[in-house]
Parts: structure tokens; sequence; C-alpha cells
């Protein structure tokens, strides 16, 4: 109870003043890493099955989960660091150790005594000798990649050393460490709401005359004041921002051209309709959006109705998706299930939504990528769990005759799926903002 009063007043703190100094950004940080150690692993581990999970590391080439968990005032491992934890599931207990010179933080305590065991190897199996682990869990993949974290040159030694006995107990800890970084705590879901309502207000500054005079400001412009912004914050960005622009006279680009060949430095004029792509890390953790504005002309205090009706059918693509939602539904079987409604209705959709947090593209079930329409062998087999945070990221194209072209309306928004279904982390766009804001 403590710890929650302690985050919402830390909260509450970042919502007057935008965002926490790096002292109070730590003790966040730390609370958080205690409690999902404490009272989310343990749940973690007895569903995947796993008794013992150890991952091992170097300075500078950490393993991405380990990374995770690492306190805040360490930015990275120190010489090699190993983290063994092990659930005894009938005791109810979960030992935290490190095969280190050092505590890990105040979560995890050093049990290696180098002057009493010289060879680290040795005083990791010493550790899982005198627990006798079920199964051994290493952090290896062949599908996701951040959680195929161990090397070459650890994993040798690792199992050289190990006694014959213990061998055939070692095997991928591929689902305890998706579900380690997929997994969002209600302490997480109270910072992640606050998360999002930064990026959007980052995004709705750049949209506003602020930023933006049409037929003088570029989209680069725009994209290096979201990057000036966002450091100026004492934030950063895990992606470099894109802004893009669909206009009549212009056909349609590929997607090759929409996602990463975009034209740079193009004025933006009236009458235009702009994109941008942008997303944000803070606290540990990472939004990712998208959202459209739309340039007045002189005689104009609206969008007009065929962009409106543009932008209400790509707010119907989400419907749909989210829709189809399921705990235990693979990405790929909500993909295509939703496709095939959204095309039944009519549309022109296309979807490629990626798990969200610890990770910008996060490890969980992908759900369609824009160029693998008919599913995402191996990532996309992967089912939907509770309390997992997603981009929910797709468009839908459009013909407007009023321009003689298609548009393809992009939207981005972060969602989180749970057991009362799915909601929107802070809301999502529903009309396109209009530069300069007439009404």
């Amino acid at each position: 109870m403590k710890n929650i009063l302690l985050l919402l007043l830390l909260i509450s703190y970042t919502v007057k003043s935008q965002i926490l100094q790096q002292r109070e950004r730590a003790g966040v940080i730390d609370m958080v890493l205690e409690d999902r150690f404490n009272n989310l692993l343990p749940q973690l581990m007895d569903r995947t099955g796993f008794d013992m999970w150890i991952l091992i590391s170097r300075e500078y080439n950490e393993d991405p989960v380990l990374k995770t968990m690492l306190p805040a005032t360490w930015l990275n491992a120190r010489r090699r660091t190993i983290l063994v934890f092990y659930r005894d599931k009938e005791k109810n207990t979960i030992e935290k150790l490190a095969v280190a010179r050092y505590n890990v933080g105040k979560n995890i305590d050093s049990a290696w005594d180098k002057e009493k065991q010289p060879d680290q190897w040795k005083a990791l199996v010493d550790i899982i000798s005198e627990r006798n682990p079920s199964t051994i869990g290493i952090n290896y993949s062949e599908n996701f990649g951040i959680v195929d974290g161990i090397v070459k040159t650890d994993y040798e030694a690792f199992m050289k050393t190990l006694p014959d006995e213990y061998k055939s107990k070692v095997t991928s800890a591929e689902k305890l460490a998706i579900a380690w970084v997929e997994t969002r705590t209600e302490q997480e879901m109270e910072i992640y709401k606050e998360l999002v309502k930064i990026t959007h207000d980052i995004i709705a500054e750049a949209f506003s005359t602020s930023v933006i005079q049409p037929g003088t400001t570029t989209t680069d412009d725009v994209v290096w004041w979201l990057r000036q912004k966002v450091t100026n914050m004492g934030l950063k960005t895990w992606f470099h921002p894109t802004v893009d622009i669909q206009r009549t006279g212009e056909s349609l680009q590929s997607h090759i051209v929409s996602f990463s060949d975009r034209p740079k430095d193009k004025i933006i004029r009236p009458g235009d309709l702009i994109h941008c792509d942008f997303g944000i890390t803070y606290l540990r953790l990472n939004t990712d959006c998208q959202q459209h504005a739309y340039i007045l002309k002189n005689d104009e205090i609206t969008s007009p109705e065929f962009l409106k009706k543009a932008f209400n059918d790509g707010n119907h693509v989400q419907d749909i998706f989210i829709s189809n939602f399921e705990t235990g539904k693979t990405g790929n079987e909500i993909l295509l299930k939703s496709l095939e409604q959204g095309r039944a209705e009519g549309l022109k959709p296309s979807i490629y939504t990626h798990p969200l947090g610890l990770f910008g593209h996060s490890s969980g079930p992908t759900i369609g990528m824009w160029d693998s329409q008919g599913g995402v062998p191996g990532t996309g087999d992967y089912p939907l769990y509770e309390n997992t945070v997603y981009a929910i990221e797709l468009n839908t194209t459009v013909t407007i005759p009023e321009w003689k072209k298609d548009v393809r309306i992009m939207l981005e928004e972060a969602g989180f799926w749970g057991k009362d279904g799915f909601r929107y982390v802070n809301e999502r766009q529903t009309e396109l903002i209009t530069i300069p804001k007439r009404n």
C-alpha cells in the first residue's frame, strides 16, 4: 500500500511538472522493479513451468532481458553478471541471486565469495547443485530476438562447466522471458497512462501554428523539432520520428516509401493532410503513436467532409481489430480474422501491430507486418496473454474522388489487454487535428 501511495504521489508530480527529475525517476524505477520481482515473477515462473532461470551477460554486451532487471543506478552490467532466480512453489518463495562481486541493487544479493571460490562458473554450479532444480531456463530463442540473449561464448562455458546430470534440464526460457518482457503490472499501467498523455501533448504542440507555418515549414523541420523537444524535456525517442504529407495532385506512395523512404524537406502547404510517427522512452517504458492533421485553407474553418469520412474509416478498422482480441488467440489468428472482417465491410485495411512496453518493438504476439499480411511465422504464432500492451498500428486506404486519388489513413495508439478486455492506454485520436485551430 505504501508503494502504491508513493507511486501515485510521484505520478501526480509528473502530471504537474511533466517530467520527474533523475532522482525521482530512479525511485519509481526501483519501486516498480521490486514489485515485478516479488509479485509478478513468481506467477510467471509458475505459469511457464520454470523453477530456475539463469541470465548471463558481460558488461556492454548485455542480454536485453537482463538489462530490464538492472536497478536505476546501474546503466550496464558489471564484468560478467550472472542472475539466478529460483522458485520454490511449495514454500511460495523466490530467491534472487547474483553470481557477481556486487549486489545488483537492493533486489538481488551477491551469492559469490570469490575468495572462497575463485571460479565464477563453479560458483554458479554450486548454487544449482544446492537447489537441484527440475528445469533450468536460459535465454535463447529462434524467433524472438529480445529473449535470445545468451552469447555463444557464455553458453559454451556454462554447458562445459555444468555437471552432466543437469544438462538435460537446461531448456529455452523463451516463454518465461517473453512473459517477463510483455506483462505489465498495475503500477506500470499508472505510469503508462501519463506517458502516453505526454506523447499526445508533444504531438499536439508539433501540429500547431507554434511549430508549423504553412508555406514555410518543412516536414523535416517538424521532425527535428520533435527530436529537440524531447531532448529539452530530458526524455528520449526510441526511433527517429517521421512526418509526411498526402495532398491532391500527388499519387499515393507504396508502403515501402511511406515507411522507410519518405521524401524529406517537403514544404507543408494549406490543404495538406500531414501525418507523424513518434514515440518516447520514459521510466523504462516506450510509446508509439501516429496521428494526422489537416492544414486549413484560408476559407476553411474545418477539415473537408471527405477527409473526415476517411479518418472515420481508419477508426472503424481499429474497432474491428480490437474486437477480435481474445486471450489465447495467436497474433496470426487475430490478424486474419480482422482483415477478413474489414474487407467484408468494404474497407482496405492493413494491420501491423506489435507488442509495446519495455521495448518499442517488444516481444509477444506479432499481429501482422506491413509486408506480411498473410501472417507472420514464429512470432505471429505466439498467443495473446492478459496484462499486455500493444501499439495498435494499422492503416486503411480510402479513395478520395475530390482529390482523384487514394489516401492512406495511418493510425497508431497504445492499447492494453487485460481481464476486463481492451482499453486504450490514454484515449485515441478520433478526429483530425486542424492547423490552425478555428473551431
